[in-house]
């Protein structure tokens, strides 16, 4: 299929054969809770003076780490955000997270 909106933006090419082609980001499979190697820390620096916790080295799809940040911030009872591959929870919960998170089944949390 040839589809127009694909190719916003790309410059004509004058060589008859050329075949333009799209780089489509492939998400990594999730890894079962069992395999995840998660690692929770605090944070204050460059958050205008708020703690926050952590939590990184998920790997699998986006949609998976935003339903682990929902699950998160639910039990914990407070707000955050996921961005760039990583959890955030306001506050200084770390205890608290690591607990859920292995209750959650999560075997290898630091």
């Amino acid at each position: 299929m040839n589809d127009w909106k694909d190719r916003l933006g790309v410059v004509f090419s004058t060589n008859p054969d050329y075949n333009y082609e799209t780089q489509a980001d492939e998400e990594p499979d999730t890894l079962p809770k069992n395999r995840q190697r998660l690692r929770v820390s605090i944070e204050k620096n460059g958050r205008g003076g708020k703690v926050v916790t952590l939590v990184k080295g998920f790997v699998g799809t986006a949609d998976d780490l935003k339903e682990v940040g929902r699950m998160l911030k639910s039990r914990c009872g407070v707000g955050g955000s996921v961005k760039d591959g990583e959890v955030i929870i306001q506050g200084q919960l770390k205890e608290k997270v690591i607990k859920v998170l292995k209750d959650e089944g999560y075997s290898d949390v630091k």
